[in-house]
């Protein structure tokens, strides 16, 4: 997902874009243009799109959210106002479990796989055909997010890491606002 998803943004050109990432800093690796932070403890998303000084909606080319939206208790609700944060021709890109333990922080609501992100983001306004959307797991991954000490440490010389596209992981997906 890392390297996929690293790839993806790049191709963006990230020093042209102004970012904004929801509970997290995964983003910070990229040298955006610009590039803000919103945790939860000061905005919930899913009440409303993050706001300036004079109650105006911030717009963004890119919004981040890595591994937020399945704690989300109305991530529809929250998708729709990345919508209005936005500029035309902009990214939303968020990345969630799968097959993965419950993980309340403090809630743990949702799961989708790649496919179910890509009728997520469409239920939400996204063009399909502006979605890319992957997924990436195999069973011995699947076998190890099932011991008691989670998360478990990745051993290079035991842990396969090829896909299984019967067992994912993790799911992530890149959608694109329309131009309008």
């Amino acid at each position: 997902m890392a390297r996929r998803s690293r790839q993806w943004i790049r191709d963006l050109k990230p020093d042209t874009l102004d970012a904004v990432e929801i509970s997290g800093s995964w983003g910070r690796q990229f040298g955006f243009r610009s590039y803000e932070q919103v945790w939860h403890a000061r905005h919930d998303i899913c009440t409303g799109p993050v706001l300036d000084d004079q109650a105006q909606v911030l717009k963004f080319d890119l919004v981040l959210a890595n591994q937020v939206w399945e704690h989300l208790d109305r991530p529809l609700e929250a998708t729709l106002n990345v919508q209005e944060m936005l500029r035309p021709g902009g990214y939303f890109w968020l990345a969630v479990p799968f097959f993965i333990p419950f993980h309340a922080a403090p809630h743990d609501c949702s799961r989708w796989s790649a496919r179910g992100l890509k009728n997520f983001l469409t239920e939400c306004g996204f063009d399909p055909a502006h979605i890319r959307a992957e997924q990436w797991g195999n069973r011995q991954a699947a076998l190890r997010n099932l011991e008691l000490d989670w998360p478990p440490i990745y051993d290079p010389e035991k842990d396969n890491l090829d896909n299984d596209p019967d067992f994912p992981i993790c799911a992530w997906a890149l959608a694109r606002k329309s131009d309008d």
